[in-house]
């Protein structure tokens, strides 16, 4: 089963940005594994919605025919936690895109429920590659299992057109 990290897409300009959201609710599992600690949400899914945000951006920026997998994350900091009430916002911008990959920046904003007010939350420079591309030649066939039917649900919602 794949994982969705984002719940929506609000913003997309083909090639150059694009702005997701995550919701962050106490129905989440991953929530309530630590013994009394306030639950917060783990930094990796944080990264992970992150990847699929600008992952998205990259793969739409080729009309989806490359499988696009995240290769390496540059740089990741983080200033505070999401909790549950809180919105994530990541704003994922494409810096670099060749035949052999693509590199992104973004940026990440928490948007409280309770007053609406915008806080920055973090960064997450990322590295993509383009794995048909890869130096090895190995061949993976046609089906693009990066960008399955979850995805494409979630870009028919958010009114994005998949090329």
């Amino acid at each position: 089963m794949r994982w969705l990290w984002i719940d929506r897409i609000v913003e997309l300009t083909p090639g150059e940005r694009l702005v997701a959201i995550k919701n962050v609710t106490m129905a989440e599992e991953h929530l309530h594994d630590g013994e009394g600690a306030i639950p917060v949400m783990p930094a990796s899914l944080v990264i992970e919605g992150m990847a699929q945000s600008a992952g998205l951006l990259v793969g739409h920026a080729s009309g989806f025919k490359e499988k696009v997998l995240l290769a390496k994350i540059q740089r990741a900091s983080f200033e505070r936690e999401a909790i549950p009430g809180t919105t994530i916002r990541y704003d994922a911008r494409l810096v670099r895109m060749d035949a052999q990959g693509a590199a992104t920046e973004g940026t990440i904003e928490l948007i409280d429920a309770q007053d609406g007010s915008v806080s920055p939350m973090g960064s997450v420079d990322l590295l993509f590659s383009h794995l048909d591309q890869n130096v090895a030649g190995a061949e993976f066939g046609d089906v693009n299992f990066v960008f399955g039917e979850a995805f494409e649900t979630l870009l028919r919602l958010s009114g994005i057109e998949i090329r």
